[in-house]
């Protein structure tokens, strides 16, 4: 018997050791929590990003795996006026409509912000855009850019603003344009309800000394929410600017890079190229080719983090 509980008490001080560190180690405890996401991740997106890079230097097509030939891909899309359309149209669809989502998503959060009757009813109905999926939307934006049944254009000839019908998707720029504002309707939930997160944790005093110093609507504005903003407004565009430059199914329902090309962005060309066309190797460049812009969106909001940090006095 006493045998017995001399082994037992070595395990359980041991086993007491363990969790008193775990339970005290805050760092090993998080990490413990990150490790199936991390492994999920390295499964997911390590492997399929480190795969697409490979493929890139290789002339690999659909049921042929390629020999290495270096940089000739990107040789080819160096002179390809076609990718270079697809990157002129995915930097004006992503900074167009990610300034459109900005300004009219900062907007729709400062209205829901107030103490408006029936503000949760319009906070969900908000977000419907955003939870309705993007094929179904795509699908229903069709339908809205129609040539012959366009109910746009109908209600505009009905009001007397126009004379005929708008060839929305037809015609290069109003194409253009109308991905655009698909693209805008879809996305402005998502940054109006990050932002209105963002104001709810604004102090009310604050406002109210300001306006006890006699600010303005715009001071309190320009003055206590802007700069109590900037960490989300970081996190939030980055997020924004991301989705909107990998872009894809809205695209290739509404118009699969036509007219002409106008519309292709270059997930669109990418696809084509890869998937459609058969060149693996070369539609992998154009995927590996967004890698820097997708970088730069990254950076952009760790500096914005950043100066968030220097604003509170913290370091670096």
């Amino acid at each position: 018997m006493a045998v017995t509980s001399a082994a037992a008490q070595p395990r359980r001080s041991t086993l007491s050791r363990i969790l008193t560190f775990v339970s005290e180690s805050h760092n090993a405890l998080g990490f413990g929590f990150m490790l199936p996401a991390a492994a999920l991740l390295l499964v997911f997106l390590t492997y399929p990003l480190g795969l697409g890079v490979w493929l890139g230097f290789t002339d690999a097509r659909i049921g042929r795996p390629g020999i290495f030939i270096g940089i000739e891909n990107y040789e080819y899309l160096w002179d390809d006026a076609v990718f270079w359309l697809s990157v002129f149209n995915t930097l004006l669809y992503t900074i167009s409509a990610s300034i459109l989502k900005f300004a009219l998503g900062l907007w729709l959060a400062l209205i829901l912000n107030q103490n408006l009757p029936f503000k949760s009813f319009f906070r969900a109905i908000v977000l419907l855009p955003w939870v309705v999926p993007t094929v179904l939307s795509a699908i229903a934006f069709w339908w809205i850019y129609d040539s012959q049944f366009s109910i746009l254009s109908w209600a505009l000839m009905e009001m007397g603003l126009i004379d005929h019908r708008i060839n929305f998707l037809g015609d290069p720029e109003n194409a253009r344009a109308s991905v655009i504002a698909a693209n805008v309707w879809r996305g402005i939930p998502f940054v109006a309800i990050t932002l209105l997160a963002g104001l709810q944790t604004i102090p009310q005093s604050l406002y109210e000394a300001a306006t006890l110093d006699g600010a303005s609507r715009w001071q309190l504005f320009r003055y206590v929410t802007l700069p109590l903003l900037t960490s989300i407004i970081a996190i939030t565009m980055t997020f924004s600017v991301l989705f909107t430059f990998t872009d894809f199914q809205l695209i290739y329902v509404l118009t699969r890079g036509g007219p002409v090309n106008a519309t292709h962005l270059m997930a669109t060309l990418s696809f084509q190229r890869g998937i459609s066309g058969g060149q693996l190797g070369e539609g992998a460049a154009i995927a590996v080719a967004m890698i820097p812009f997708l970088l730069a969106a990254i950076l952009f909001s760790y500096f914005g983090l950043q100066r968030r940090k220097w604003q509170q006095g913290g370091g670096d």
